[in-house]
């Protein structure tokens, strides 16, 4: 994959997904918490604080002994890492010279003793970093289901943003009942769109409500007889029921209608409808055969901040996503689970 590709991968870590910083050894200078921040690194070159420089960050102290700082991160989702960022922006002649990143794999809620004591596994090795740049680093070997993630930075620095690009697996014992099927934490994901002029349509799939017009998905103005459109590939094919389409915080440039097809068949979900501004719309879909694939079309244009397609997930595709779920697994965390709870 390109590097423009692997970055329009879901950011697995992410904090609006869940991601969550467990520990570290040492954050003296910068806050570790700030590397899982969602928006880009800011600086102000005039901010000083008790212990010098302010960065938006992590930032360990200078190291007079040998040794390497680390941060443990539990994955806001569990999936495959096809690609890390270590964002050393800002950091210039105090970013680490090489980075490392291991991963290992617990199930349910484990504290942070048991994760450092957890069997790691090296999922990048040691890398050259470069100061005051984003540090996009592609990940080779087999695919494996990853939980949690050490940067190790050799030997001391700051980095300012990690972002752990990958494919979110959908675990089975979400899928069960009447869900969200297009949600990015249960492995929704947009597959292409007509226009993305001021912010991604991949926010529209994102857990919560918006809290700003740039948490949503918004086009550019069009000056054609055209409108604009995007395909969400479900985290499982499902029989849908409903749709949400959220025009919260767009007053002035909401879509005047929107619709909904199988993007595969073409069969009609939801005919041309009619939107308001700053509105949540919950919407019945026409009965149909489960959907893998839907398309959202907008007329003309304008943004939305939520979409949620509820459905349910047929008999007839349930073994297939949990058998995929135990082969991702390491082999001792497979042989302890049972496929008759995935549904339950």
């Amino acid at each position: 994959m390109s590097d423009a590709e692997l970055r329009r991968l879901p950011d697995l870590a992410s904090r609006v997904l869940g991601g969550s910083v467990l520990g570290t050894n040492d954050d003296f200078f910068a806050d570790v918490h700030s590397l899982l921040a969602a928006g880009p690194p800011v600086h102000d070159p005039t901010a000083f604080a008790a212990r010098g420089k302010v960065y938006d960050g992590w930032e360990t102290r200078r190291r007079r002994e040998p040794g390497d700082d680390f941060v443990i991160i539990r994955l806001g989702v569990p999936g495959v890492v096809r690609a890390v960022d270590i964002d050393t922006t800002h950091f210039r002649g105090n970013y680490p010279p090489r980075a490392s990143v291991d991963v290992t794999t617990m199930l349910g809620y484990p504290s942070l003793d048991e994760v450092q004591t957890a069997l790691w596994t090296r999922l990048v090795d040691h890398t050259e970093l470069a100061g005051d740049s984003t540090n996009l680093v592609a990940v080779d070997g087999p695919d494996r289901l990853v939980t949690h993630v050490r940067l190790t930075i050799h030997p001391d620095g700051g980095v300012a943003r990690f972002r752990a690009f990958g494919e979110v697996i959908p675990d089975p014992r979400r899928l069960g009942g009447r869900v969200d099927l297009a949600a990015l934490e249960l492995g929704g994901r947009v597959d292409d769109c007509s226009n993305k002029f001021y912010a991604s349509p991949a926010n529209a799939l994102a857990p919560g409500r918006a809290q700003v017009m740039s948490d949503g998905w918004e086009t550019a103005r069009r000056r054609d007889d055209g409108n604009d459109w995007l395909t969400i590939r479900l985290a499982a094919p499902g029989a849908l029921h409903e749709a949400v389409i959220d025009t919260t915080r767009f007053v002035g440039n909401a879509p005047g209608w929107a619709a909904l097809t199988d993007a595969d068949t073409g069969a009609v979900l939801l005919p041309r409808t009619r939107l308001q501004p700053d509105t949540e719309h919950i919407l019945r879909l026409a009965p149909g055969p489960p959907a893998a694939c839907v398309r959202l079309d907008i007329y003309p244009d304008g943004g939305i901040s939520r979409l949620r397609l509820r459905g349910e997930v047929p008999a007839e595709h349930r073994d297939e996503i949990a058998r995929r779920w135990l082969d991702l697994l390491p082999p001792e965390l497979a042989a302890t689970a049972d496929p008759a709870d995935f549904f339950a």
